[in-house]
């Protein structure tokens, strides 16, 4: 077998910075084997009990679309039916089918961290993640993955937040991260450099963000960006030092396609955990937004805050990432 040069590799990625990132896992994986054959150090998957790999790096991890100048960068929906509110608030910035395209592996990233029921507004709302599934495959998806890196036991989250039944009701794919899963990735941020992720997140074409808005004891808040650290594996705990920072470096790694806001039932105190359902407001309310900054500014209104007092929003706003003044992001009110 002839030597496959992991350099060649590197150089055909500068170059085109856009790569696949499915091809790539793909693409890297070959290299490994064929490096492992010829007696060439390979790349490996992230083992949390070993220390015994390399870098891989990742260079795009953006899964947006294009830009529509005539639609919103943010709309927001109310009803009492769930459902209704996702739909309206989603064909208000363009509907599903502007997101998904037929063939595309689609994985959905909830915020499914606890142990709780939907009724305590910890964990994002299961009636929304299974019509996000429905959607997805309704707009010609090959598959749809819905997953998380929880913080409580993983089986009993995603039982007990109702999201498992939900999603494969609609036909989804639940998956529960395994120690294998992780890849060592180089973020590239100020705080995140080289973490570990959870490869579902690099291997997809298009990603949805779920949060729900919730209190929040060290971010003040977490919402979208605040979301993504469930794509991360590892001791996500030091980073709680520079907590602002580290949620900005994870939202310029991994800009998803859509952010779909979770404000039906919003967790008012004792977040992120939550337990009393005196901390919960019904607001029934779903933002849709491709512009992930306002939709945390617009978002942390429900919890009677202000964007420019939250410093993770400030940071990402000064970064480029998005505007904090909703807005100026063409931000659209629909009614049923």
């Amino acid at each position: 077998m002839p030597e496959i040069s992991l350099s060649t590799i590197f150089l055909s990625m500068t170059t085109n910075r856009k790569i696949n990132r499915r091809k790539f896992i793909v693409k890297t994986g070959k290299a490994s084997l064929a490096a492992a054959v010829t007696g060439t150090v390979g790349w490996l998957f992230h083992n949390r009990a070993s220390t015994s790999f390399q870098k891989l790096m990742v260079f795009q991890n953006s899964f947006q679309v294009p830009v529509d100048v005539t639609l919103p960068k943010v709309t927001l929906a109310r009803s009492e039916n769930h459902i209704t509110a996702l739909n309206l608030a989603l064909d208000g910035i363009g509907g599903i089918k502007r997101f998904i395209k037929p063939g595309e592996k689609v994985v959905i990233k909830p915020n499914v961290g606890w142990d709780r029921t939907p009724e305590q507004a910890a964990n994002s709302n299961p009636i929304l993640i299974g019509e996000l599934t429905r959607l997805c495959f309704s707009a010609g998806a090959s598959q749809v993955v819905v997953t998380d890196v929880t913080c409580n036991h993983a089986p009993r989250c995603f039982i007990r937040s109702g999201i498992r039944s939900e999603v494969e009701k609609a036909g989804g794919k639940i998956i529960l991260p395994r120690d294998q899963d992780f890849v060592k990735t180089d973020l590239g941020g100020k705080i995140l450099s080289v973490w570990p992720v959870l490869r579902h997140f690099m291997e997809c074409d298009k990603l949805i963000n779920v949060p729900i808005v919730k209190d929040h004891t060290l971010s003040t808040c977490t919402i979208g960006m605040k979301n993504l650290y469930g794509i991360l594996g590892g001791r996500r705990n030091q980073l709680h030092q520079e907590i602002d920072q580290s949620i900005v470096d994870l939202a310029q790694y991994c800009t998803p396609t859509l952010t779909v806001v979770d404000a039906t039932r919003i967790l008012l105190r004792g977040g992120p955990t939550g337990g009393s359902l005196d901390d919960v407001a019904i607001e029934n309310s779903v933002i849709c937004a491709t512009d992930q900054v306002a939709a945390d500014a617009r978002g942390v209104q429900f919890l009677g805050i202000s964007a420019d007092k939250i410093g993770h929003i400030k940071l990402a706003h000064q970064a480029g990432l998005g505007e904090i003044d909703y807005n100026l992001a063409g931000y659209h009110e629909i009614s049923p």
